[in-house]
């Protein structure tokens, strides 16, 4: 929340893609005189004080899909062009208490789904805040999380985070939350999965510092990059 007054600390990293949960809404963002300016963004959410922001600070331009399921709240669907090929990038902030079937990772759950014909080994990323991890999986439940990387995988689609520091799902040596900001209570509930083009162009995923990002948020970011990419 109140993204204009932590953008620069993000931005010092000089993103070109960066997805924002619980980000407040584009009338708020009344950024400094000396804060980047996305060159383009998009907003989705209820509560102008806690949406899904999704902003460039390069050449990447952005366009929802017209198949966006209006019930997958903040699961957003959107092409990206402008940059050496146009891929499908699914911002992800998985909160919905509006459904009975489960707010967090059965969100996921329908998404994927919903969206499978557009999940493929190439030209694909799905990021964000997930709210889940294996170690919460309901075993006679489909919709968990052990299904939901299963499931991806098929997909020839793949965590970052696990590929570079070779963890295993629910394993993982690094969090991305601190709950209430408590160091005694980290979860790993942020990721970045990625099609087989991007993952062979993988160079890096750093996890934030817990003594530096949570004076301003209980999550850290996780932030990934690649090598370029030809079409």
């Amino acid at each position: 929340m109140a993204f204009r007054k932590k953008a620069d600390f993000i931005l010092t990293h000089k993103p070109d893609i960066l997805i924002v949960p619980e980000c407040e809404h584009n009338d708020k963002l009344l950024f400094t005189m000396e804060t980047t300016k996305p060159t383009d963004l998009v907003w989705f959410g209820k509560n102008k004080n806690k949406g899904l922001g999704i902003f460039s600070y390069s050449n990447f331009r952005f366009s929802v899909l017209d198949n966006h399921n209006q019930d997958l709240q903040m699961i957003i669907p959107i092409a990206v062009s402008g940059g050496q090929f146009d891929f499908n990038l699914f911002a992800i902030w998985a909160n919905n208490p509006t459904d009975p079937d489960g707010q967090y990772v059965e969100q996921v759950w329908k998404a994927v789904n919903h969206y499978e014909s557009l999940l493929t080994d190439t030209k694909t990323i799905l990021i964000g805040d997930f709210n889940s991890n294996t170690i919460w999986d309901r075993k006679r439940r489909l919709s968990n999380h052990s299904n939901v990387v299963k499931l991806l995988e098929s997909k020839g689609i793949f965590s970052t985070y696990h590929l570079y520091h070779k963890q295993t799902q629910g394993k993982e040596e690094h969090p991305t939350l601190y709950l209430y900001r408590h160091q005694d209570k980290p979860y790993h509930i942020d990721y970045c999965f990625v099609s087989a083009d991007f993952a062979n162009k993988l160079q890096s995923v750093e996890i934030g510092d817990y003594d530096f990002w949570t004076k301003y948020s209980d999550h850290v970011p996780v932030i990934v990059t690649f090598d370029n990419i030809e079409k």
